[in-house]
C-alpha cells in the first residue's frame, strides 16, 4: 500500500548528501512511505525468552534506544526465520525490490519505543526495509513531516527513506516522552531491518528519488548529512522537528 503525506502549506527542499563509492553525492529525500501487513508467525516463545534475557542481561536498552540484537543466535532457535524472509521477500516484489532484499544486509534489532531521528548522517545511501515481529503494544511509527502514523503489530512491514524523521511513539501521543514507557510494562519492539541501496533503479523508481540535485555543494562537503533550504539539519528528540544542526 502506497501513502502519501497531507500536503504542506510551505515548500521545503530537503536534500540528502552520501558516500556514492569514493565520492558524496546529492540526492532528494523521498516524501513515500510504503507500508503493508504480512503473515508470519509468531516467534516461538524459547526465542521470546532469549530475547527478553539479552534485553535485560547484556543490554542497557532504555526508552527511546535502537539497538542491534544478535541475528546468527536468533536464527538457531527460529524455525520459521526463512518463511519471514520469504513473506517479506513476496511483498516487496510487488515493487520490483525482491532482489534487491535478497542481496541487502540485514539485522535483528530492538526498541523501547524510538526518538525522533534520522538517519541520513549514517545511511543516507539506502533505504530501510523494516518487519515488525513484536505484537500489538500500543505504538506506532511516526512520520511527523509527512502528517503519518502507522501501528506496529506483528507483521507489520515498511519501506522508507533514512533520511525522513521518524519515532516510534505512543498510539495516544502526540510525540516521544520517555515517561510514556515506565519500566514496569514492556514497550519493546524486535523487528528485522533491510537495507536497500538507494541508487538501486527499482529503489531510486519505488521512491521517486531524484540524484545529483546538488552538484555545488556535494563537492564542497566531506561527510553525509542533510540539508533544509541549504542548511545542514538534525531533529528534535522529542517531536521530530528540523532544527539547525549542532
Amino acid at each position: 500500500m502506497r501513502q502519501s503525506p497531507q500536503p504542506s502549506p510551505a515548500r521545503t527542499l530537503l536534500t540528502s548528501y552520501f558516500w556514492s563509492n569514493d565520492a558524496i553525492r546529492s540526492r532528494s529525500v523521498s516524501d513515500i512511505v510504503l507500508s503493508g501487513t504480512v503473515n508470519i508467525p509468531e516467534p516461538p516463545a524459547r526465542l521470546l525468552a532469549d530475547w527478553a534475557r539479552e534485553i535485560s542481561s547484556r543490554m542497557t536498552l532504555e526508552p527511546g534506544d535502537v539497538e542491534a540484537m544478535p541475528l546468527p543466535r536468533a536464527r538457531v532457535r527460529w524455525p520459521d526465520y526463512s518463511r519471514c524472509v520469504q513473506a517479506v521477500s513476496d511483498w516487496t516484489s510487488t515493487f520490483g525490490l525482491s532482489e534487491v532484499l535478497v542481496s541487502s544486509d540485514i539485522a535483528l534489532m530492538a526498541c523501547r519505543g524510538a526518538r525522533y531521528h534520522h538517519d541520513g548522517e549514517q545511511y543516507g545511501g539506502v533505504a530501510f526495509c523494516n518487519l515488525f515481529l513484536s505484537e500489538d503494544k500500543g505504538l506506532d511509527v511516526h512520520f511527523p513531516s509527512l502528517g503519518l502514523r502507522i501501528p506496529l503489530s506483528r507483521g507489520t512491514v515498511l519501506i522508507f527513506d533514512t533520511c525522513q524523521p521518524h519515532g516510534v511513539i505512543q498510539r495516544g501521543s502526540n510525540g516521544f516522552d520517555v515517561t510514556d514507557f515506565p519500566a514496569d510494562q514492556d514497550w519493546t519492539q524486535l523487528f528485522l531491518s533491510w537495507e536497500l541501496p538507494i541508487e538501486g533503479a527499482h529503489v531510486k523508481q519505488a521512491l521517486k528519488v531524484d540524484f545529483d540535485v546538488d552538484l555545488a555543494t556535494s563537492v564542497m562537503v566531506n561527510e553525509e548529512q542533510v540539508r533544509l533550504n541549504g542548511e545542514r539539519v538534525s531533529v528534535r528528540h522529542e517531536s521530530g522537528q528540523w532544527r539547525p544542526a549542532d
